[in-house]
């Protein structure tokens, strides 16, 4: 199928500046075709920029990046009004978040006021100034970096915001081959010099109404709550995944269906998705010792203790 080859280049396109993490770039382009967002929490320098970058490039996405720090204000990013003299009115100045990728760039730095900003925009699509809503482009994804938890000048992002984010990725260092792989390509000029376009917005926006329409049975869709329902009742967690998250998976799960050439779901697809897209949703309780760490370990034993489905 064309749409399914034409994802499969999407893939080897990014591969291109992103070397050794294939996963990660194939579960980023699961969140663009469910209309998610994606948090990537790592160390500096690993690549999580480049991949952005690549994406945009390769789907001919306009671009836009923030790097967050304590005095970035929230016009920076909704945009504001300014008069001009000449027509004697208020003009609108649009902001960073007027375009279809926005990448966030160390988020966990910015001030709460800033990020409620960029919330909004995620959640609703649209920005708000002087009282008047506009719509951000469409298609519209953010691509959130963060720091861990702990490093210079962070701090954690609030819960409502983690609850946005479709999947939490960590890219990590390269394997030794990998990474001389990479020093060989940059030695031989920019990484992103040979990354092309293969797509644009009318054609994400088709494939996107494809992977909307693949086929969710009442069991795969039973299996998803009885997993959201089995962290709520944890006893080490405080709260659990809310109804968000559980639409969230489903919607991962077409995408992963479709990148598999499948017009179904099965259990394999959830299973593929949950802990990167649960983890981050899980709160402990306060004073709870492991953090990221004990909610993964949560998370992936939720999957191991509830039964799958036998789809015949």
């Amino acid at each position: 199928m064309r749409e399914h080859q034409l994802a499969a280049q999407v893939v080897n396109e990014v591969k291109k500046a992103v070397v050794g993490k294939d996963e990660t770039v194939i579960k980023t382009l699961m969140v663009v075709l469910a209309r998610g967002h994606v948090l990537l929490e790592d160390i500096p320098g690993v690549g999580k920029t480049t991949m952005a970058i690549a994406f945009s490039k390769v789907l001919g996405l306009s671009y836009n990046r923030v790097q967050f720090t304590p005095d970035v204000m929230p016009s920076d990013l909704t945009g504001f009004s300014l008069y001009n003299k000449a027509a004697g009115q208020m003009e609108y100045q649009p902001g960073a978040l007027l375009c279809n990728l926005f990448l966030a760039d160390e988020l966990n730095r910015a001030t709460s006021r800033t990020q409620s900003a960029l919330l909004e925009a995620m959640e609703e699509g649209r920005v708000t100034v002087d009282g008047v809503s506009r719509p951000v482009p469409d298609p519209f994804l953010v691509i959130a970096t963060q720091n861990p938890a702990g490093a210079s000048g962070t701090q954690l992002l609030p819960d409502s915001q983690l609850d946005r984010f479709a999947l939490r990725l960590t890219m990590g260092y390269p394997a030794p081959a990998d990474e001389m792989e990479l020093l060989q390509r940059k030695m031989r000029g920019d990484l992103m010099g040979s990354v092309i376009q293969v797509s644009d917005r009318e054609q994400l926006t088709y494939i996107r109404s494809l992977v909307d329409r693949v086929f969710v049975d009442d069991i795969i869709l039973d299996y998803i709550l009885r997993l959201v329902r089995a962290t709520r009742g944890h006893p080490q967690l405080a709260q659990g995944a809310s109804p968000r998250a559980a639409i969230s998976v489903a919607n991962l799960c077409r995408s992963s269906a479709f990148l598999r050439g499948r017009d179904y779901v099965i259990p394999e697809d959830i299973k593929f998705v949950w802990v990167d897209a649960i983890a981050h949703r899980l709160v402990l309780p306060p004073g709870a010792a492991g953090g990221a760490k004990r909610a993964t370990d949560i998370a992936s034993e939720v999957l191991e203790t509830t039964r799958a489905p036998r789809i015949r």
